[in-house]
């Protein structure tokens, strides 16, 4: 069991780092995409039960943010501030105790603010297509998922609404179907795959009912971050692989 423990977080990093799209897709916007998906292992870490797994796999996805962030070629002030803070604040996190009055309350704000600083950050140091832009897309529907799930509602960047940042579900699934409308799914049958996991997806967030205060789905039924998280992760994964 200690030996399966110890190769969890080689496991995860050795598939963080393996997707060919790593070469072609910019340093920025693998950032992008990997500083989503380490808060997204926080925020499971802390609400499943503090599992070695969820451990393991944000350590990787911190470990593939840093190198993603080292191949930045000039990053500046701003986003090596922003670097810092988010690394600090996931690293926090971890170290709270189980139990809700362990977290300071006003921790879950500091955590999206230190993703959305990097997020931002991070896009201003690239001129990333749409198309690029869409596995961070979906990795950060995944927070804002997980955030209502386990801690509350995720704070977005509402006065940068032009940028994915500060959008929610309401605007960003209408992008993500607008850009992977064109895909030829016909001629290219792994395009039909993540199509399909994307239509399975598209309900599961559609349902996250972020303009409700109230920490409740728009169907009413529960909440299911695992499943989410799962089908999030695969589909960046393939979009990553899309990528040109």
């Amino acid at each position: 069991m200690i030996r399966k423990v110890l190769l969890y977080p080689l496991f995860w990093l050795l598939l963080a780092l393996s997707d060919p799209a790593h070469a072609q897709l910019s340093a920025a916007t693998l950032a992008q995409v990997h500083a989503c998906r380490a808060t997204s292992s926080l925020l499971l870490f802390r609400g499943e039960g503090f599992q070695d797994t969820h451990a393991a796999r944000m350590k990787a996805d911190l470990a593939a943010l840093d190198t993603a962030y080292r191949r930045i070629a000039d990053p500046g002030e701003t986003l090596a501030s922003a670097h810092a803070n988010l690394l600090e604040q996931l690293r926090r996190g971890a170290t709270f105790g189980p139990r809700e009055e362990d977290v300071p309350w006003r921790y879950p704000q500091e955590l999206a603010k230190a993703l959305r600083d990097f997020l931002i950050a991070a896009r201003t140091r690239e001129d990333a297509s749409e198309a690029d832009a869409l596995p961070a897309k979906v990795e950060y529907l995944n927070v804002q998922y997980l955030s209502r799930a386990y801690i509350g509602t995720f704070e977005i960047a509402r006065e940068d609404g032009g940028i994915y940042v500060g959008q929610d579900e309401r605007l960003l699934l209408p992008a993500i179907d607008q850009a992977l409308a064109p895909l030829d799914d016909k001629a290219d049958p792994s395009l039909a795959r993540l199509k399909t996991r994307w239509s399975f997806l598209k309900t599961a967030l559609a349902d996250l009912n972020s303009q409700s205060n109230a920490l409740v789905s728009a169907s009413g039924r529960p909440y299911a971050p695992m499943v989410v998280d799962r089908h999030a992760r695969s589909m960046s994964t393939a979009l990553l692989a899309k990528g040109d």
